[in-house]
């Protein structure tokens, strides 16, 4: 399952929290068309077959495609070559079984 940083789950609050946003507001992460990119969306509520991820206060909302692709990952926040505050991904660390 996508596991979220403490940084990443603050910044998700911080999105879904603006003025006029539903409570249960979430950021939501979709492939659109078919296409091998994943695209970002503030939305009011999950979409039907969404999965719904909540950490801290903060909702990450989930269309299948993504939730398959995001299972082993980790989001966390970075900055851009412009120095623009951005989503990361980053694989999960590997259990050492002999640990």
């Amino acid at each position: 399952m996508l596991m979220l940083t403490p940084t990443a789950i603050e910044a998700v609050r911080s999105i879904t929290s603006t003025d006029g946003m539903p409570q249960d507001a979430g950021l939501r992460i979709f492939t659109a068309d078919g296409a091998e990119t994943l695209q970002l969306a503030v939305a009011a509520a999950p979409a039907e077959q969404d999965q719904v991820l909540t950490a801290e206060g903060s909702r990450v909302f989930l269309d299948q495609e993504a939730a398959a692709y995001l299972d082993d990952k980790i989001l966390d926040t970075g900055l851009d070559p412009n120095g623009q505050g951005t989503f990361v991904v980053a694989p999960q660390a590997q259990e050492n079984p002999g640990d």
